[in-house]
């Protein structure tokens, strides 16, 4: 959707503060919602959603994980893995529903190594390494792995990364339709006009559902 997550390109929003040799994690409730987000049995487009939620000011506002947190809450009730009861006292009750994976110590290794969904069925790719395409102009009301800058502009696929769902049927509960994704290569002038350094360019993996011929 067309929100303020979408924050590529923006402008004055102000400076990007780097620290100095920045830990992975600022405190151990950091740690620990990033184990409980990555461990539930819920897609990530899904999770993604459930973060573009958050209302606008609230989403500014907060720190990286302190949006993962605001959105674990409606995710696993809105799922039904925990009972709204449950999560506001923080007490199980009753059994637990079979109908969930319960992510045992072994697996963790595999759950958090990068890589496509092994569940994506092979697909004909529709455009080719060197060919020139266009970004759809969409402005949808749901999850989408879009960006705003990218839109209705023109670059060339450097690169065909293989098979993976598409987010925006996910996130919406649809079939998984499985396509080709590509790293896509805009020219910095193509995105921001003129005044953009002739050297610089942007790599985007994009969703074939995301592109047409140029």
């Amino acid at each position: 959707m067309n929100g303020a997550h979408d924050m590529g390109g923006m402008q004055d929003m102000g400076p990007i503060r780097i620290e100095k040799d920045e830990p992975v994690f600022h405190a151990p409730w950091e740690r620990r919602m990033f184990a409980l987000f990555n461990a539930l049995d819920v897609p990530w487009p899904v999770l993604r959603s459930q973060i573009e939620l958050i209302p606008p000011a609230e989403y500014l506002r907060m720190s990286y994980y302190e949006k993962w947190l605001a959105a674990i809450g409606p995710v696993v009730t809105m799922t039904g893995m925990v009972a709204p009861a449950e999560l506001e006292s923080g007490k199980a009750m009753g059994t637990a529903a079979a109908k969930w994976h319960v992510l045992s110590v072994a697996e963790v290794a595999t759950w958090i190594v990068p890589g496509w969904d092994a569940s994506a069925k092979p697909a004909t790719a529709r455009f080719q390494v060197g060919q020139r395409v266009r970004a759809i102009n969409i402005n949808p009301v749901g999850h989408t792995r879009l960006p705003r800058y990218a839109r209705g502009k023109v670059g060339t696929i450097e690169r065909d990364g293989g098979v993976d769902v598409f987010p925006d049927a996910v996130a919406q509960g649809h079939d998984k339709k499985p396509q080709h994704v590509y790293s896509v290569r805009f020219e910095a002038r193509e995105l921001w006009g003129n005044q953009a350094n002739t050297r610089d360019s942007v790599y985007a993996d994009l969703s074939e559902d995301y592109l047409e011929r140029a």
